[in-house]
């Protein structure tokens, strides 16, 4: 495995320059062509920024003011719809755009899990920072624009338009995966997958909003613009924006916002909530022991079905990784370490070689049982960058006039839920013990987990189950 302190930046200059040699003496194509701007589009754009007035401004409605919930299932079929009739152009950019934001998920994962709690539990959304970033993108203006390219992990070799990384084209990549995520399959193949991403842009009163950033965010995130006023009591602020949240979504989220900076005039939250039901999975009745750690136990609700599914033990690094499929595309990776050291199978395992080291598993028949989950995890963006040394990034001094011309805070959460099929009972065979040519397998103690885009190679979620009780 590679060394865990590999940097971003390394890998993505080792990409690069793995790309040049792989061209050899053919004519030169930029090793990110799919992600940057066509010629064609760099003429466009010329031709339109020259005859194009300054874009339209709009002020949010207030937080009050009656909103309509958020319909999760119609959000997923529009996904799914997405995904019809894609072009191989749309795969190959949505397995650059996997590649990237797995160099970046790994990256800061590792920082953003270091300020966990050791008995609790978390999840990550490398796609929803992924995201995150492209929306700034989008919202910038040089030299900012160009930073947070960089950062994405696409370095312009120019100052030439043709370099410039085209946010569209990844926020589209973004839905594909996405996209495919949630895909079936054939009738009744799979258990339903939700996948949502709502963006709450909160501005104080009488601030505006540049409409067409709103707009580009569409293939993203549902965006619900509102305002408030954010200074006078920044925890009642907090208040009202969680509850509205709350009362658009449906969402209960246990790490809410908190208070706000009394500087603050715009926040930008972006809130995702999965939902995964394993096909042939049942709840067994009453609750089962997890052990936390040597002298620690909780009882808690379990899964359990038996199929043929992909694994692994790897006895030299004292670790087991199983893949249980999820949907047409999507499989969920739960990585169990056979001893109680979490944190050094978590610094082995979770690297940007990860994919490549789980090509060991081969199926075999087991009998799977697992904790039934909720997940939650919430950070500040800008805290997070600037513990990976990138204060400035999205700081004061920040060009983000194509959002809005006011000072802004960014804040990631993300609600992950795991449950065997709806509307399935326990049934006796569920308790029986599994065949003798099945292995048994019970995750009844810490444990890793990753949610994989088989397609694109996305790692969409990344998370930890210390104690399933904390983590809910």
């Amino acid at each position: 495995m590679a060394p865990a302190g590999l940097s971003l930046g390394a890998t993505v200059l080792g990409l690069l320059a793995w790309a040049s040699l792989a061209a050899g003496d053919r004519v030169y194509i930029h090793p990110f062509h799919l992600l940057v701007y066509s010629k064609s589009s760099c003429e466009q754009l010329e031709k339109t920024g020259a005859e194009t007035p300054a874009d339209p401004t709009f002020a949010p409605v207030p937080i009050q003011a009656k909103s309509s919930p958020v319909d999760e299932e119609a959000l997923r079929e529009a996904l799914v719809q997405a995904t019809e009739g894609l072009e191989a152009e749309d795969r190959l950019r949505a397995a650059k755009v996997g590649m990237l934001l797995n160099f970046m998920g790994f990256h800061m994962y590792k920082t953003l899990s270091a300020t966990w709690s050791v008995a609790g539990g978390a999840v990550f959304s490398p796609v929803a920072l992924f995201g995150t970033l492209t929306s700034f993108y989008l919202g910038a203006s040089d030299p900012t624009a160009r930073r947070l390219q960089a950062f994405l992990g696409v370095p312009g070799e120019d100052q030439g338009c043709t370099s410039r990384l085209d946010g569209h084209k990844v926020l589209s990549a973004l839905q594909t995966i996405q996209g495919l995520l949630v895909t079936q399959g054939g009738a009744g193949s799979q258990a339903r997958l939700l996948l949502s991403t709502v963006v709450g842009l909160f501005t104080a009163p009488g601030l505006r909003l540049k409409q067409r950033f709103v707009q580009d965010l569409a293939p993203f995130a549902v965006t619900l613009p509102r305002s408030l006023d954010l200074s006078s009591d920044p925890d009642l602020a907090a208040e009202k924006i969680n509850r509205f949240m709350q009362a658009v979504t449906g969402w209960k989220m246990g790490t809410p916002l908190r208070g706000v900076s009394p500087d603050s005039t715009l926040l930008l939250n972006t809130y995702v909530h999965f939902q995964g039901k394993v096909k042939g999975f049942s709840l067994l009745p009453g609750l089962q022991e997890f052990r936390v750690d040597n002298t620690t136990s909780v009882s808690v609700p379990m899964l359990s079905g038996t199929g043929t599914f992909h694994y692994w033990s790897d006895d030299q690094n004292n670790l087991s990784v199983i893949r249980v499929p999820l949907s047409a595309h999507a499989s969920l990776l739960l990585i169990q370490p056979h001893t109680f050291d979490l944190h050094k199978v978590e610094a082995l395992t979770f690297q940007h070689n990860f994919l490549t080291w789980t090509k060991n598993l081969s199926p075999r028949a087991i009998r799977l049982t697992m904790p039934q989950l909720t997940l939650q995890g919430s950070y500040d963006l800008q805290d997070l960058l600037a513990q990976t040394k990138l204060p400035t990034l999205l700081g004061a001094e920040a060009n983000l006039r194509k959002i809005s011309d006011d000072d802004l805070r960014v804040l990631n959460s993300v609600l992950f839920e795991l449950k065997a099929d709806e509307g399935e009972q326990p049934t006796e065979s569920a308790l029986q013990p599994a065949g003798p040519e099945a292995l048994e397998v019970t995750l009844n103690s810490p444990f890793l987990l990753a949610v994989l885009e088989r397609e694109s190679a996305a790692l969409t979620f990344l998370g930890r189950v210390a104690n399933p009780i904390s983590a809910a």
